[in-house]
């Protein structure tokens, strides 16, 4: 058997390893995975997802199907609303109809695959659609992970990506592109969406989008002042609108001209969030243009791979399927379609 198994290249040894974890540990992962979820969700004590209420009471259980067999689960039932619920209602997993393929799709986004690689290393057994649903539901709600406020010397910048309707038909406002494709204007114009990162020396990130064209001043304070404080000095370029908000909040303010003369200070300089951005632009040019309406999600994405390290390990797909259970996910798979942000 391991001379066969030697004899195998790095794809088929990957398969191999797949098909033995689905057929042994992997088959009892979902279970201890929701487990966990109904721990961390119900360690203050049961609350409903529908009113908030706390009078909440066990209400039987419902059966499931798996490949492993019929699993029982526990319902609940809300006292003030009559509602009932279970520990995935409002969460990604919530009627899901494959709960052995969980662990392996958190797995191939942690790798940050295609929506058709993912499909074909879970042996076509789901549709790399239905998978794009499985997605986004996860992103939607990795990106309502608070962030803590910053520490220190904060670093902050702004990058652009290029205004995508990705996916939609009948665009009249101009010719379809292909894979991405290039701006109607030279430099920054409406054609390109603003990204802000900032980014403290301890790692903590926020990024985010603010809208189309040049990044304004009364944005800026609307998404991030409640992040900053007085004590926090500030790294910046030297666009406008930066000087411009550190003066009206009262920070210190270090400023880097884009012609690269100066780049250090002392400690001071920009050279994390700009190496943050580099990183953000090479995992995102894996997607062939990304729609402006997903955008957000695909930054919270990468927020939480980049804090992980990218390490594809058992605990990190655990803390990736649990985390984003703790999360009040509505979604439903047309309103995902039709999902639309304020540009």
């Amino acid at each position: 058997m391991k001379k066969y198994a030697d004899a195998l290249d790095d794809n088929g040894k990957q398969e191999l390893i797949y098909f033995l974890q689905s057929r042994t540990k992997e088959m009892k992962a979902p279970v201890r995975v929701i487990d966990e979820i109904q721990e961390q969700k119900h360690k203050d004590g049961l609350v409903c997802p529908h009113c908030v209420s706390h009078s909440v009471v066990r209400f039987g259980k419902y059966v499931i199907q798996t490949r492993t067999g019929e699993i029982n689960r526990q319902r609940y039932r809300c006292k003030s609303c009559s509602q009932t619920f279970n520990d995935l209602t409002n969460t990604p997993l919530q009627r899901t109809r494959r709960p052995h393929l969980w662990v392996r799709f958190i797995e191939c986004m942690i790798e940050g695959f295609s929506l058709r690689k993912c499909a074909e290393i879970l042996n076509d057994e789901i549709s790399y659609v239905t998978l794009f649903y499985w997605r986004h539901k996860i992103l939607s709600a990795l990106k309502q992970i608070p962030i803590e406020s910053f520490q220190g010397i904060v670093e902050m910048d702004e990058t652009y990506f290029l205004y995508s309707e990705k996916g939609k038909r009948d665009i009249t406002e101009r010719k379809p592109r292909k894979r991405g494709g290039k701006a109607k204007y030279r430099g920054i114009s409406n054609d390109q969406i603003c990204v802000l990162v900032a980014r403290d020396r301890q790692k903590m990130t926020y990024s985010g989008v603010l809208g189309r064209g040049r990044i304004r001043t009364s944005k800026l304070d609307e998404v991030i002042s409640d992040h900053l404080s007085e004590s926090n000095v500030l790294c910046t370029d030297s666009w406008r609108a930066f000087s411009s908000y550190a003066r009206k909040k009262g920070l210190v303010h270090y400023r880097f001209k884009s012609d690269g003369k100066q780049r250090v200070k002392g400690v001071y300089h920009i050279q994390n969030v700009n190496n943050y951005h580099s990183r953000l632009k090479r995992w995102i040019d894996r997607f062939n243009g990304v729609a402006t309406k997903y955008l957000q999600h695909y930054l919270a994405w990468f927020r939480y791979l980049d804090s992980k390290e990218y390490e594809n390990t058992m605990s990190n797909k655990k803390s990736m399927l649990v985390t984003s259970c703790l999360f009040t996910v509505t979604f439903t798979n047309v309103g995902l379609r039709q999902c639309d942000v304020a540009i």
